[in-house]
């Protein structure tokens, strides 16, 4: 309960901050810059490092994978249809193809399904969520913000962007040891996350904005919430072993959370449509903490 509790008193923080004035304009620009170039890479690099694997966690990392191509796919018919224009498709994507894997994630995990289930929940996380949002996000980010880049730009964005070069330093790292106060070090610069980034999200929270985003809103968290579940669930329960069906019912219980909060960052960084992000990781998150629970028990009864 506490993750929980954090995460709500953060973003009603970021609301009070913003409307007291205590912080200069412009202040989440500053809390998203720590974020992705201090503390992302920090998660990743203490996370990935000390993972081991099997067969069914390879089905459990490819769940963000497959998310995230029905979502482009799934948001770039709608918005056409519903004549969005490309920052808020691109808001969307980022932040409706992508899930709160980790900060609501994880200790949903261990309420559902007990502390032995969190070895898999890292895998989707770090290998799956992260690593997605580090290469097809970023790539996605870039393109619905109208960034021109040739290849070779994108390439160096993407090699150069903090946390995927501390997942590619986690695994060359991995089984190596490392000293215990490191790891510490850098477990105490990820648990920033959750606070840092709500407080952001709040500061920048504005519920005027529904009137312009009604639509896109009930798009994103229509598919993020209920619809992405439903594609997973009967792919990976059809199609897997029985032997196989303890970690896929955790992979599709991970595709219920709410929109990830990293890809929602990396989404103002460039200029997506920053109201509909908010609003999308501002009213998501709460909601999600009744729906989860939910599919929680819909899929033990199957």
């Amino acid at each position: 309960m506490a993750n929980f509790a954090l995460i709500l008193v953060c973003l009603g923080l970021g609301v009070a901050l913003r409307i007291s004035g205590r912080l200069p304009e412009g202040a989440h620009l500053t809390l998203n810059a720590v974020i992705v170039n201090v503390a992302l890479p920090a998660l990743a690099f203490a996370s990935v490092r000390t993972l081991s694997f099997d067969a069914a966690l390879l089905f459990a990392v490819a769940m963000p994978w497959l998310v995230f191509a029905f979502g482009a796919g799934f948001f770039l018919l709608v918005s056409r249809a519903l004549d969005f224009n490309r920052p808020t498709t691109g808001g969307l994507v980022l932040t409706g193809a992508l899930g709160n894997t980790s900060f609501v994630g994880l200790p949903m995990i261990e309420i559902f399904f007990g502390r032995e289930a969190m070895q898999v929940g890292l895998v989707i996380d770090q290998l799956g969520s992260y690593l997605v949002l580090s290469t097809l996000g970023l790539v996605a980010a870039a393109a619905f913000s109208g960034t021109r880049a040739t290849p070779a730009e994108m390439i160096g964005r993407l090699v150069r962007f903090p946390p995927l070069l501390a997942l590619g330093a986690a695994l060359l790292c991995a089984g190596m040891p490392i000293p215990p106060w490191i790891d510490a070090m850098l477990m105490r610069l990820a648990d920033t996350i959750p606070a840092l980034a709500m407080l952001s999200v709040g500061y920048q929270l504005r519920f005027a904005a529904l009137a312009g985003n009604r639509s896109a809103l009930a798009v994103g968290l229509g598919f993020k919430l209920v619809l992405v579940p439903f594609l997973i669930a009967p792919l990976y329960l059809g199609l897997l072993p029985e032997t196989m069906h303890a970690t896929a019912r955790i992979a599709i219980f991970e595709s219920a959370m709410a929109p990830m909060i990293g890809a929602g960052i990396v989404a103002m960084q460039y200029k997506l449509n920053a109201p509909l992000v908010s609003l999308m990781l501002g009213i998501g998150i709460p909601l999600s903490l009744m729906t989860v629970p939910a599919w929680w028990y819909a899929l033990g009864a199957v």
